[in-house]
């Protein structure tokens, strides 16, 4: 696809007339006044809300980007980027502002954007550490800014799978458990500085899987395409006193091991598929790189965006045709380490590159395999498959007795407080 940037001014409606985003560093306020004037200005494609404030009181803000921004809709998968979650890696919080920017101006005017977002719901945080921010200096190869206010790294903070993580859990890092799990996100990626690479899970390991997750297949090809779609990621950028990736990629745990990452968390405890794109051998460059760097990775961020329609997703019922939440649904042998779910709605997505695989499908202690062919996606649409399960009458009629139940004591409670 060719995305072309938009680089003049616009015009909204009759009236309102919109600048596009200068390349220059934006302090914490001039973000929120731009996610704000983004959101006024297309309130029919985003929302925008706050997952939680930093330890001095700052807005972690995101913006959605969707058909139906305000939540979720079965069989509408969510994507998200992080970035600035170490303070002084500044680069990427710039790009997610543009990227927003590209996004809405495109809506309506480029055919391939347009069925991007109407067939996701797009979450972009660009900055995950507005106090690291405000701290930071222009610096390539320092640390001032890199922590939170309290000193803590926040990629070494999230609960690890593979080693005790002693290190109370920050204000940012919890607000971004809850929000993922809050939400059904099937692919992320989370932007860094001080590199040029895209790294995949595991980000740790142990020495029965070194560094190696069920996935990786997956994970080679989606950190091989944002690196091959990059201006020169692919080509081994080699930043100074770093040797260069051959491809453009690398594996998290076989460059060095990553303990309470964010990446792995997401992909162990979210069921959502994240890696770590370094975008910059300097972390905080001179603005009038800024350009450059956008320019670099725009096609990338969007293709990117893009794989989260691959594979397969789809719901599971039972015989009554109820869905069934908290369903096991995994490709045999592929087993993770926290088994995949159903959400709340009966929704599975897997993502998985074309091929024929065996699903294994449990809940209540029944379960089935069934043997499909996932071709590649279409138009932005994954495989579409739903699963049923024959569950003992008993287990129906638990459920059904559940439901009763809480319908019957939220009645009380009305009757009671009125």
């Amino acid at each position: 696809m060719n995305w072309q940037v938009v680089k003049c001014c616009f015009f909204l409606g009759v009236t309102t007339v919109l600048c596009s985003l200068d390349f220059n560093y934006h302090d914490n306020k001039a973000v929120e006044n731009y996610l704000k004037d983004i959101n006024k200005n297309y309130s029919s494609i985003t929302y925008l809300h706050s997952i939680g404030s930093s330890v001095a009181g700052n807005q972690l803000w995101v913006l959605v980007i969707g058909l139906n921004p305000s939540k979720h809709m079965i069989g509408i998968p969510e994507m998200k980027y992080v970035a600035n979650m170490h303070g002084n890696e500044v680069v990427g919080r710039e790009l997610m502002l543009h990227l927003i920017e590209f996004l809405v101006t495109s809506y309506k005017n480029d055919t391939g954007i347009s069925l991007l977002i109407n067939s996701t719901r797009i979450h972009i945080m660009p900055s995950m550490n507005p106090d690291g921010f405000d701290a930071s200096v222009p610096d390539c190869y320092g640390t001032t800014g890199r922590t939170n206010k309290n000193g803590y790294d926040l990629n070494r903070n999230f609960p690890d799978a593979f080693d005790l993580n002693p290190d109370p859990i920050q204000p940012e890092t919890r607000a971004v458990m809850d929000w993922i799990k809050n939400e059904t996100f099937v692919l992320s990626a989370n932007f860094h500085g001080g590199a040029v690479v895209a790294s995949y899970p595991y980000d740790n390991g142990n020495s029965g899987n070194k560094g190696i997750s069920p996935d990786n297949d997956f994970f080679k090809n989606i950190a091989t395409l944002y690196a091959t779609k990059h201006t020169n990621m692919y080509k081994g950028v080699e930043c100074p006193n770093m040797a260069s990736f051959p491809g453009g990629i690398t594996n998290g745990y076989q460059w060095y091991s990553v303990r309470g990452g964010m990446q792995d968390y997401n992909y162990i405890y979210g069921q959502c598929f994240e890696i770590t794109i370094e975008i910059s051998c300097c972390k905080y460059p001179n603005e009038s790189t800024l350009s450059q760097h956008w320019n670099d990775n725009k096609v990338s961020l969007i293709e990117y965006m893009a794989q989260v329609h691959s594979g397969i997703k789809g719901r599971v019922f039972d015989k009554l045709g109820n869905p069934i939440s908290g369903a096991i649904v995994e490709v045999n042998n592929r087993k993770h380490v926290k088994p995949y779910k159903t959400n709340s709605n009966g929704e599975y997505y897997l993502l998985l590159l074309p091929g024929v695989y065996t699903f294994s499908v449990s809940a209540s202690d029944v379960s089935i395999l069934q043997t499909i062919n996932v071709t590649k996606n279409q138009n932005f649409y994954a495989l579409k498959h739903d699963f049923s399960l024959n569950l003992p009458t008993s287990s129906v009629n638990s459920h059904l007795q559940v439901c009763t139940l809480l319908s019957f004591l939220s009645t009380i409670l009305v009757i009671f407080s009125t």
